[in-house]
């Protein structure tokens, strides 16, 4: 297996979670193991669920927000028969009702229902926050609020074996998409009550589990190997975007916080301050931004909202070129 610099390492760390630990005592696990206390994670998993578990190294975390909209993958399992407080069986049980009339095919025509464009209202058992709280932490005080509804959207949800009152299924989501609220919810359509009982992310698109390391692996292999099995380098991780590739001239502009020109190109115009990728002649990744129309003249500017470290010293030493490169700030 290949080695990188684990020190140095900026991008993506793919990690297996286990069941058990939650997405932040991950991420500590992370800091700690790999000496990085710039570390965060994407897309929250409950300690109840397994799976795919993004952790942004470096710079990588002021572009957290280019890869948290990704489509997600879920295999999960599904008891009829039970509506509890958390909408998984790790809540408090509220109904039972016998699944004795529930076949597959009944189970699949009422999904249905739940493929598409869906009105969804947050469970309180979530890391949601109403009104500077996290919702989870209002449930353990026996507290309900009220939640408002979120778009989301399913593209699929296919049933993959049954053993009622269980079934295993897979789906396939829109970020921000509550799994057991699905689960509830169909459970309720169809009479019989529904509650998750076991979850796992399996893709968070474009990333797949495949690539990922366990906790087991994060502590035994060293930094270097941890980087190479699990690390997704961020001039990779942001091919999810469409790129603008700036001369040295504009590189350097960019890098002292000016907007060069540039050829217009096939890059979206004005689609959002992280819509596109500045990238130097190498391919290298300089730092997020928007193309927008030049007034003054045919053609376009792309202005950088997210310019990375490495980034703005290339710019500072243009500014300065008589200091020496340990002279200049390594934060933007």
């Amino acid at each position: 297996m290949s080695t990188v610099d684990a020190a140095s390492f900026v991008g993506l760390l793919a990690i297996d979670k286990p069941v058990g630990p939650t997405s932040h005592d991950v991420v500590l696990k992370v800091r700690r193991r790999l000496k990085r206390p710039g570390a965060g994670h994407l897309g929250t998993l409950d300690p109840g669920a397994s799976g795919l578990l993004l952790v942004a190294l470096g710079a990588a975390t002021r572009a957290i927000q280019v890869w948290q909209g990704g489509h997600k993958t879920y295999e999960g399992r599904a008891r009829f028969g039970v509506v509890t407080s958390s909408q998984d069986m790790d809540g408090d049980v509220l109904e039972r009702h016998s699944p004795d009339g529930l076949d597959a095919a009944a189970v699949r025509d009422a999904t249905g229902a739940f493929v598409g464009d869906l009105e969804q209202i947050p469970p309180m058992v979530s890391a949601l926050k109403v009104g500077g709280e996290r919702l989870h932490r209002l449930a353990r005080q026996g507290l309900s609020v009220e939640r408002r509804s979120r778009s989301v959207h399913v593209f699929e949800w296919e049933w993959l074996a049954f053993a009622l009152p269980e079934a295993s299924f897979r789906v396939r989501c829109s970020g921000g998409t509550y799994v057991r609220t699905l689960v509830h919810d169909l459970g309720q359509r169809l009479g019989t009550g529904a509650a998750l009982c076991g979850l796992r992310r399996t893709r968070s698109e474009p990333f797949g589990i495949e690539r990922a390391v366990t906790l087991d692996e994060l502590e035994r292999a060293s930094p270097a190997e941890i980087c190479a099995r699990g690390g997704i380098p961020l001039d990779e991780a942001l091919r999810v975007l469409p790129s603008v590739v700036l001369d040295e001239a504009a590189a350097i502009e960019a890098g002292m916080g000016g907007s060069p020109r540039v050829a217009r190109g096939d890059a979206p115009l004005g689609a959002g301050p992280r819509s596109v990728v500045l990238r130097d002649a190498a391919g290298h990744a300089l730092g997020l931004g928007e193309v927008v129309e030049d007034e003054s003249q045919d053609g376009a500017r792309v202005c950088p909202h997210v310019v990375f470290p490495w980034a703005v010293r290339t710019g500072r030493k243009a500014r300065n070129p008589g200091l020496p490169w340990e002279a200049l700030s390594e934060s933007p």
